[in-house]
């Protein structure tokens, strides 16, 4: 005798709970191999997912610069007149693309220190003009002479090289040289051992940063690329209180499980301390 509709209800019935029975077993064990996985191949060290994208990101890393343009010189420099200055950027560069260096395991700490190797490419596709664009700025190297050397006598000698180097309080400069460096007319001329190059962030490429060094996440994946020491210190001695200290990874990259309610933290040895973000939203990229 076949079986009729109600024996077919009734075996889809069993089958569907069956199923479910199964499921409701099998999500949790699914997510505890899931978990599992994670934990393991989020450590930084040699073999996991987590390592290979650590040493070198896959990501592309932008920094990016405004220049204040100073728009009134001479009338400061005559009248004291209040300094006028005009916004100009962003002047974008791509950074962090080069392989951290001198990578050491500590398994006593569980820790790996490394060396991050400095460089700069200049994005003209997301900047507002060249590397060549000149700006009027303040001539660092005479505005800081008089607070360097206080001596009356020295003062003398020093303001004599400033007019034979025809330099001024505020000089016009390439945007390349003032990130990266230029020979001072000014500073060439004074008979002490100082540098005679000047630059926001010079000396900068072909120099490495650190040294770093961070928790492998081997004891805890919570911990995962947080900085232990920068330079072999927690402290920078730039700041008070717990602005002094160094928390947070280098910005590379974070422990997994991270939650909307967290704030990262992390450190910028470009500022010479630590700063954070917070969630606000979430958005989408889509590329045709």
């Amino acid at each position: 005798m076949g079986c009729d509709r109600n024996c077919g209800l009734i075996t889809g019935a069993v089958i569907g709970a069956v199923l479910a029975v199964f499921g409701g077993i099998l999500m949790p064990v699914g997510d505890m191999l899931i978990q599992k996985t994670i934990k393991k191949e989020v450590v930084l060290e040699e073999g996991t997912i987590a390592f290979k994208n650590w040493v070198k990101t896959g990501t592309e890393i932008y920094r990016q610069f405004w220049i204040f343009d100073v728009q009134n010189p001479q009338e400061v420099m005559m009248n004291s007149s209040n300094i006028q200055v005009k916004q100009r950027g962003p002047y974008t560069y791509r950074v962090r693309f080069l392989a951290k260096e001198n990578i050491t395991q500590d398994p006593k700490d569980n820790t790996v220190s490394f060396l991050q190797p400095n460089g700069a490419i200049f994005e003209p596709s997301l900047s507002v003009g060249t590397e060549a664009d000149n700006f009027t700025v303040l001539n660092l190297a005479v505005a800081a002479a008089s607070h360097i050397y206080p001596n009356p006598f020295v003062q003398v000698v020093l303001n004599s090289l400033i007019n034979k180097s025809k330099s001024s309080m505020f000089q016009v400069r390439t945007l390349r040289e003032l990130l990266w460096g230029y020979t001072d007319p000014f500073l060439s001329l004074v008979p002490y051992p100082v540098s005679t190059r000047v630059g926001m962030f010079y000396p900068y490429n072909n120099t490495a940063d650190g040294v770093y060094k961070v928790f492998n996440g081997k004891d805890s994946i919570s911990k995962v690329a947080i900085i232990d020491t920068y330079k072999g210190k927690r402290n920078l001695s730039y700041w008070e209180s717990y602005c002094d200290m160094i928390n947070g990874t280098d910005a590379a990259s974070f422990p997994p499980f991270v939650e909307k309610s967290q704030v990262l933290q992390f450190f910028s040895s470009d500022i010479c301390r630590e700063t954070c973000v917070h969630f606000t939203s979430s958005f989408s990229i889509c590329k045709s």
